[in-house]
């Protein structure tokens, strides 16, 4: 290759990856791609990236990317861009924990500023302590980290022995405070508990004296723990609590050796050991009042004049998760950092939100984005929302800027386009957004801000604008947006409200808002209840918060909580879903339309209403009940089903959520409204899932009234089957006890069936009914499949041997059973029972209980059926041929098909096969019907094929006539009888007549069909006789021979009451 041309390459590509250095001392390889810029875009695998160039907090980089209609990236950036970003970046994260600002408050306390070691400084508890068998000790430490030597942070001395309890705690040269706790003279290890970098950190101790537990706690994490420290013995009375120095002797003997350095504030005291989550609190500002001995309160504590006067501090309350998620460009590692520390972070989009984002400034709506901008002299609304904002927007400005907007919107006549509503939604989302990243957020007009904020939403969410919505739904995700945006405003009103004035009410036509101090002792003993216009307390439109959920937030401790509901209601809510609300396109064949009769579409149907509990410490979670009207009756000549669901924002984390249903179920159902209970709170609305069917009510009323008739029927049947059984006293064996089994578990699970129709008003008779049937039809079921074990070992697998494989059969058809209700009903007692039947609940798991084992059994059975009915053709093949060494075709054709048809008929019912149509109900209403029909006709076919012509049941019959005519002989025998033979000649001619011999068929030359269900092939083969039945007739006696072809049949005679042929 020529020199200038590898040269020319060679500055190409340097042209390319970034300018060469020519510099010898740059230490940079020329193939280092350059960093990115502030404000550049790049394309990558997953999307479109930007890069804002700010630094800022995990929840502020979180709100600026979402008003830019963004998320934080998700995952570590693709190989393209890692290299070129600082080191490290914030990512987001997709479970839901973070996905809103926690409540975070500051708090203004007085402070020990201990300064350098001296015996001279010490705060002393003024009183004695009593005994303690558990403790908890708390405070706000900043340690110096220039003293290294061990020093007490806080110390307990009693009458008898100076070291009862005291924490230590050292600076080691690496910046890290380790801490030890010190039991009745035993000393704990020194662990690691917090960084010495000069912070507030929040250091608790644990101890009991059961079993001398112990653990350490530093910034809401446990550091160290274990057992057998100070066991058995509680700290004696009388102890004296000394914060700051080492007592030697009983409130006294301090050195500056082992005095504390540094800054003390917040110290509490407990009689017990509290839980993590009671410490939690006790970290956030809010410490639990259960077994507290100690306030933090200086005029509770004697101060040596050299701490005087003390300090005020500001405490910023910590949140609930202080470290997020991070990623490291330069070791490509995930970790996670203090989530108020500042740091860059990419904002992502899928590459089709931001085509639609760039398109924007072309759509509709400009001339209202350039009206609300020009009244209030700034840039409010933003025509190019790609674009930076200009400075920080402040409460004052947001309050103005809300009352223009408010204005502009309601003077506007025609519908906002596309571009406007965007433009809206960003501005409120920037409104909403003040108090996220604000340390201090509780000073402001906030309640101003949450009425304009309402009055705007409720403007936007006009029926007219539905179209609008759909058009940036792709952009913003639809109206949730608007929800999610005022519940991260809602819980700042808490600060406006006081004992004269406990509650906050913003009323509007689509949007309403309320905000309520609540005293949980008051509120204990009813449950708590919020009421949307036009709802009612006890039926559709309301909210609450069950009594028992308000006594347990008290047993945690809570003493008061701020409560906080919200409604929205438009037509604007049942659009976005994937426009839902379409109609399905007309078939082009009745194929096509069979097809149709399934899920059609999901939407919400009814008003959106939500629910939020909110301490000190940040949100509760609690249970809800909600009862809401659904608009049913817009799907005409459709199914509709609904949903309890809630805006979930662990899904689809980058377009700001989704609906889900987990934790939720429908509790009642009514006519055009359905009542739900969630074990959590947030936003709710109740879905409809919507289905194309084709039978109307006339259809469903006739199905319903066949089911009916078709049950008892059966029920009849198998209860005379079974009755049956009983009373002829049909031989013990493995068969008949299977039988009596299968007849019995199913007619009882029939009769249920019929009976539950009258349970369903009562509820506890409902679910009592519902396990009951979904017992006895596993039952049934069961022994279906014990029916075809045994088939299989008498046909198939031909075993002779006696063996005990009745209690496998027991256990197979009543031991697996109840276990799977049992673990049903312990795993899901709340979704256990479908709402408005007694049956289990087809929308939850739980069915799959029943679905499950059934179709196993189906597919068991009919592989076993396939395979009897091989054995049986091949059985039946092999007897024409040695009966008829040349058969026609005709008849080989005939025999092979009865051998076919014949096991198939007997064992379709009592295998459970006809179950199988069950699952085509779905296709058409002919299927329906079909089901109805063949499972109706499973109890009458049992009867009639395993009772009235099942042969060990008619012998039984005809051995009980024989005994009630031969008691009926042995009573006339005891009369008078006739001296001579030739007079009971003259009586009965048959008396003297010969006795004849039963001859079977086994001579004749050609084949000869069966006539009864007597058996699936002849006797010869024992390997193949059908175990539900006996084979017709009886043996021929030893030496008896064939009656030859042509032999005239047998003479009638009289047997027992009943004519009889010698010949079957």
């Amino acid at each position: 290759m020529a020199p200038w041309f590898c040269h020319l390459l060679y500055l190409l590509i340097g042209s390319l990856c970034g300018t060469f250095s020519n510099s010898p001392g740059e230490s940079r390889s020329p193939w280092v791609a350059a960093p990115v810029a502030p404000g550049e875009v790049v394309e990558t695998a997953d999307g479109v990236c930007a890069f804002p160039g700010q630094r800022l907090s995990w929840w502020q980089a979180q709100e600026s990317c979402e008003q830019r209609f963004g998320h934080l990236a998700l995952g570590p950036p693709d190989g393209i861009l890692a290299p070129r970003l600082p080191n490290p970046i914030w990512v987001g994260q997709r479970e839901a924990p973070l996905r809103r600002p926690p409540q975070r408050r500051s708090r203004n306390t007085a402070a020990l500023l201990f300064g350098e070691r001296s015996a001279e400084r010490a705060a002393r508890l003024r009183t004695p302590l009593p005994e303690l068998g558990a403790l908890t000790a708390c405070a706000h430490v900043q340690w110096d980290a220039a003293s290294p030597d061990p020093a007490a942070l806080f110390s307990l001395a009693v009458p008898a022995q100076a070291n009862a309890l005291q924490l230590r705690a050292f600076a080691e040269p690496g910046g890290t405070v380790r801490a030890a706790l010190v039991v009745r003279g035993h000393h704990a290890p020194f662990l690691a508990a917090f960084r010495a970098d000069g912070r507030w950190h929040h250091v608790c101790a644990t101890w009991e004296q059961r079993g001398g537990r112990w653990a350490l706690f530093a910034d809401g994490r446990r550091r160290a723990g274990a057992r057998g420290l100070g066991a058995g013995h509680p700290v004696p009375p009388g102890g004296i609590l000394v914060l700051g120095q080492d007592q030697d002797s009983l409130g006294g003997g301090f050195s500056a050796r082992d005095a504390f350095s540094g800054n003390l504030t917040d110290f509490h005291l407990w009689a017990r050991a509290l839980s993590p989550a009671q410490l939690h609190r006790a970290r956030a500002c809010a410490p639990p009042p259960g077994g507290l001995l100690f306030r933090w309160d200086l005029g509770a504590l004697d101060v040596t004049p050299s701490l005087l006067p003390p300090v005020r501090v500001r405490l910023l309350c910590p949140v609930p998760s202080e470290e997020c998620p991070t990623w490291d460009p330069g070791h490509r590692t995930e970790g996670s950092s203090l989530c108020l520390q500042p740091r860059p972070f990419l904002c992502c989009y899928r590459t089709e939100t931001y085509r639609q984002l760039q398109d924007a400034q072309s759509w509709p709506g400009q001339d209202v984005i350039s009206r609300v901008n020009a009244l209030a002299n700034a840039i409010v609304l933003l025509p190019d929302l790609l674009s930076e904002v200009g400075g920080d927007l402040s409460l004052a400005e947001a309050s103005s800027f809300l009352s223009i907007l408010e204005g502009v919107l309601a003077e506007e006549a025609a519908p906002l386009g596309p571009a406007a509503l965007l433009a809206v939604v960003h501005f409120l989302k920037r409104v909403t957004a003040l108090g996220a990243g604000e340390p201090d957020p509780w000073i402001g007009p906030w309640e101003q801000l949450g009425r304009g904020v309402m009055s705007v939403a409720s403007l936007v969410l006009e029926e007219q604008l539905a179209g609008a919505w759909l058009s940036v739904s792709e952009v913003v995700g639809g109206p949730m947006a608007l929800v999610v945006s005022v519940q991260r405003l809602a819980p700042l009103l808490s600060t406006v409200l006081t004992s004269e004035r406990p509650q906050v009410h913003i009323q509007h036509r689509h949007a309403g808002l309320e905000v309520r101090s609540l005293r949980l002792r008051e509120a204990s003993s009813e449950d708590f209840m919020f009421t949307m216009p036009g709802g009612r307390p006890r039926g559709p439109g309301h909210i609450h918060i069950p009594a028992g959920e308000v006594r347990r937030l008290l047993e945690q401790g809570l003493s008061g909580v701020t409560v906080v509901h919200s409604w929205f209601s438009s037509g604007v809510f049942q659009h976005p879903l994937g426009a839902p609300g379409l109609e399905p396109q007309t078939p082009d064949s009745s194929e096509e339309a069979s097809r149709m009769q399934r899920f059609l579409s999901t939407q919400v149907g009814s008003a959106i209403i939500s629910s939020e509990v909110w301490d000190e410490a940040g949100e509760v979670n609690t249970a809800v009940t909600f009862h809401l009207q659904h608009q049913a009756q817009t799907f005409p000549q459709k199914l509709v089903e609904p949903l309890c669901a809630f805006w979930s924002f662990s899904i689809s984390p980058d377009s700001g959520g989704s609906w889900a249903t987990a934790g939720c179920s429908v509790a009642a159902l009514y006519q055009g409204s359905t009542a739900c209970f969630c074990n959590h709170s947030t936003n709710f609305a109740i879905l409809l899932q919507v289905y194309d069917v084709q039978r109307g009510p006339e259809e469903e009323s006739l199905l319903r009234t066949l089911s009916f008739v078709g049950c008892g029927v059966s029920f009849c049947a198998l209860a005379t089957t079974f009755l049956l059984f009983l009373a002829v006293r049909v031989p013990k064996s493995e068969r008949a006890t299977v039988h009596k089994n299968l007849t019995f578990s199913l007619a009882s699970a029939e009769g249920f069936l019929m009976a539950s129709e009258c349970a369903k008003a009562n509820k506890v008779a409902c679910v009592a009914i519902t396990a009951a049937m979904h017992l006895l039809f596993l039952v049934a079921f069961s022994w279906m499949l014990v029916e075809g074990l045994l088939l299989w070992s008498k046909v198939v697998a031909v075993s002779m041997r006696p063996g005990p494989r009745m209690p496998l059969y027991y256990a197979t058809g009543w031991g697996v059973p109840v276990a799977i209700v049992a673990i049903t009903l312990a795993i899901s007692p709340h979704d256990y029972v479908a709402p408005g039947h007694c049956w289990l609940n087809v929308h939850t798991d739980t069915i799959w209980a029943f679905v499950g084992p059934v179709l196993f059994v189906l597919t068991a059975n009919t592989c076993i059926l396939v395979r009897v009915v091989m054995v049986t053709v091949s059985s039946a093949h092999r007897r024409a041929r040695m009966l008829s060494p040349q058969p026609c075709l005709q008849q080989q054709i005939r025999i092979q098909i009865w051998a076919t048809v014949k096991p198939v008929l007997v064992l379709l019912p009592v295998l459970g096969l006809t179950w199988l149509v069950g699952m085509l109900v779905h296709l058409g209403p002919a299927w329906a019907y079909a089901a109805v029909g063949l499972n109706s006709f499973q109890g009458p076919y049992i009867f009639l094929v395993y009772a009235a012509y099942n042969e060990e049941v008619r012998s039984a019959l005809q051995r009980m006539t024989e005994k009630k005519a031969a008691g009926a002989f042995m009573a006339q025998e005891a009369r008078p009888r006739p001296s001579h033979p030739w007079e009971v000649a003259q009586d009965n001619p048959l008396a003297l007549a010969p006795p004849r011999k039963h001859l079977a068929l086994r001579g004749t030359h050609a084949p000869r069909m069966p006539t009864t269900f007597s058996s699936i092939a002849e006797p010869e083969t024992p390997a193949v006789e059908l175990t539900a039945f006996k084979a017709s007739g009886r043996a021929p006696p030893s030496g008896a021979s064939p009656r030859p072809l042509g032999h005239p049949p047998a003479p009638l005679h009289q047997n027992g009451g009943g004519l009889r042929s010698h010949h079957t």
